[in-house]
């Protein structure tokens, strides 16, 4: 029986991917990866390295979770090194947790490979940090995209009534709901926000408004997305570095 490596690949940058991950990954008899790492991690492996896609996009899955659980199992009693490539971070809403569950109920030796997680390096990339001195002393990593058999949101909506960052993971089409609860709650309707595609990457794009006008002002923008609320928004116009140096 092999040992699995759930290996965070970061947010999409490959320079972002740590020395630990690229060790395993080219090490690795079979990659089991998702649809939010960078396929050209990829190239990085040994030459006879197995790769199985095992991605999810907005509702359409290759297969499910509980497959996905199996299908790693399974390839761990069949090689040696076998690398689970998750976008991000693993124990950040990648579900991470529940793989080395299974992997443990199993008996199976496992290893967690942290990665850069979106959440704080895709607002970096956009030139908004989460903290700031004087603006926001914390914040918080909300997901957006909860799963649809909730009878009711695990989300405590009344907690967010501070001015501390809030950054929603996987929440574009959920972002009128969103923008409307936090409206409801007390924030105002010109409160910043900024919605950030494909952080990290040469495809990145930025777009800055308010909880009011956010949605009009990102209809057309292309998934993966993350949303950041709070006044560490504003800081954007002096701090967005990745544009200004790719200009």
């Amino acid at each position: 029986m092999g040992k699995v490596y759930l290996t965070g690949a970061g947010p999409g940058d490959i320079e972002l991917l740590t020395l630990k991950a690229l060790r395993v990954i080219e090490d690795a008899d079979v990659i089991i990866y998702d649809r939010l790492a960078n396929p050209d991690i990829l190239e990085k492996a040994k030459s006879g390295c197995e790769f199985v896609y095992v991605g999810k996009e907005d509702g359409r899955h290759i297969m499910p979770q509980d497959d996905i659980n199996e299908t790693i199992y399974q390839n761990a009693l069949k090689y040696k090194t076998v690398v689970r490539l998750k976008g991000g971070d693993p124990f950040v809403f990648g579900r991470g947790g529940e793989e080395a569950n299974y992997l443990y109920e199993r008996d199976v030796k496992f290893e967690i490979i942290p990665g850069i997680t979106s959440a704080v390096s895709a607002p970096a990339y956009a030139g908004i940090p989460v903290t700031h001195r004087g603006v926001a002393v914390s914040f918080r990593v909300v997901t957006g995209h909860e799963s649809p058999n909730k009878k009711t949101s695990q989300i405590p909506w009344d907690n967010f009534k501070t001015d501390d960052t809030i950054v929603f993971l996987m929440g574009l089409h959920n972002l009128p709901k969103i923008s409307n609860k936090l409206i409801e709650i007390g924030k105002s309707p010109d409160y910043p926000v900024a919605v950030i595609s494909k952080g990290t990457t040469k495809d990145q794009k930025v777009v800055v408004g308010t909880l009011e006008n956010i949605v009009e002002k990102t209809k057309d923008i292309p998934t993966p997305a993350l949303i950041v609320v709070g006044r560490v928004v504003e800081l954007r116009n002096q701090l967005k570095w990745f544009e200004d140096s790719n200009s």
